[in-house]
């Protein structure tokens, strides 16, 4: 009975044991089981560092619910240029000068005629005084007197003329002065009928008395006109430091407008890759640009900023031909690179988390 009894202790407690280690086994199977499930559906990190460098992980769906748009660069020529102030001038007063111009003028027409024969009479009076004094000394003084009035009148209305010549010169330079004086200039009647402006372009100390013939003027908008070269500037820009000389554009701009113009800084052309305005962002005091390096993938990178023109900036490093750059988008990229990782946000769908 006891030996029965033993027995069935022995079955008993191995059938425990058995059934114990099976649940033991099986469990583990299910826990690595559910760990590894989990390690394959586990989406990848938004941010990633890939050869050095920060890489945003974007799937395709979400780049279209984001509408973020790639173009390729392609290579361009144009010459290097910089952009300096640049003001429109008020030209009311060259146009009133010119009208006391013409005044003055007018004044030592009439006056040169009446010197004229001022003179003249006196002459005959000298004479028929010399010839047995045919007319009395009294009437000799007065037509000697009546000459030096006129010739006096003469002086003062040719100084008159003179000063107001020089006045023009000094307040818009040689080339403007000297189309108000003339009695037909087509460049005076392009600025009276509000054909064209003249701007005050500062130019910086370096390019000296040689300045470019031609710049571009920013009108606005993103627009931007040539403009020709006039002549030096009598007068600078008093919160401006550099060499102030005139220009001339076929623009309507309002008097006493402040805008720039790019300048070229070399008559040779360059050739280099132009990163669309619309494309570049700020972070940290410097510009950047996205490039998508994958069809997920986008990388950030520096644009150097001291070439910008009229549609962006030329670049001669860091890209290449044929890069896909981001011209829609870019803020949101780095909106997704700078926010912390790991941290579980409410907003899931991309256009929502724009808000």
């Amino acid at each position: 009975m006891k030996l029965r009894l033993f027995l069935l202790c022995v079955i008993s407690l191995a059938l425990a044991g058995g059934a114990g280690w099976y649940i033991i086994n099986q469990s583990f199977d299910d826990s690595g089981t559910s760990t590894a499930d989990a390690a394959q559906t586990a989406p990848p990190p938004a941010v990633q560092t890939v050869n050095g460098e920060t890489v945003v992980l974007v799937s395709p769906e979400a780049q279209r619910a984001s509408h973020i748009e790639v173009a390729p660069l392609s290579t361009v020529t144009s010459q290097s240029t910089i952009g300096v102030d640049a003001s429109v001038l008020d030209l009311q007063p060259l146009f009133d000068l010119r009208n006391r111009l013409a005044s003055a003028r007018a004044d030592v027409d009439t006056f040169t005629a009446q010197a004229a024969s001022s003179r003249a009479q006196y002459d005959r009076s000298r004479a028929l005084f010399a010839d047995d004094r045919n007319i009395s000394q009294k009437s000799l003084q007065d037509a000697q007197s009546a000459m030096q009035a006129d010739a006096a009148k003469l002086q003062s209305a040719q100084a008159t003329l003179g000063g107001l010549g020089g006045t023009m010169r000094q307040q818009f330079g040689n080339v403007l002065a000297n189309a108000a004086a003339a009695p037909a200039s087509m460049l005076f009647h392009r600025l009276q009928s509000g054909q064209a402006v003249v701007l005050r372009v500062t130019l910086p100390a370096r390019f000296g008395a040689t300045p470019p013939e031609r710049i571009a003027v920013d009108t606005g908008g993103g627009h931007a006109v040539p403009a020709q070269k006039l002549s030096a500037s009598p007068l600078a820009d008093p919160a401006v430091q550099g060499s102030p000389w005139l220009y001339i554009a076929d623009a309507a701009l309002p008097a006493n407008l402040r805008t720039s113009a790019r300048v070229p800084t070399s008559s040779e052309a360059v050739s280099g890759l132009l990163i669309p305005e619309q494309a570049v962002v700020w972070y940290g005091g410097q510009t950047w640009a996205y490039v998508r390096t994958a069809p997920e993938r986008f990388t950030r990178r520096y644009v150097n900023a001291s070439n910008e023109g009229e549609h962006g900036f030329m670049v001669t490093s860091g890209f290449r031909a044929g890069d896909q750059i981001v011209t829609q988008g870019a803020q949101l990229l780095l909106s997704e690179e700078l926010k912390p990782q790991g941290i579980a946000t409410a907003c899931k769908d991309p256009p929502e988390c724009d808000d």
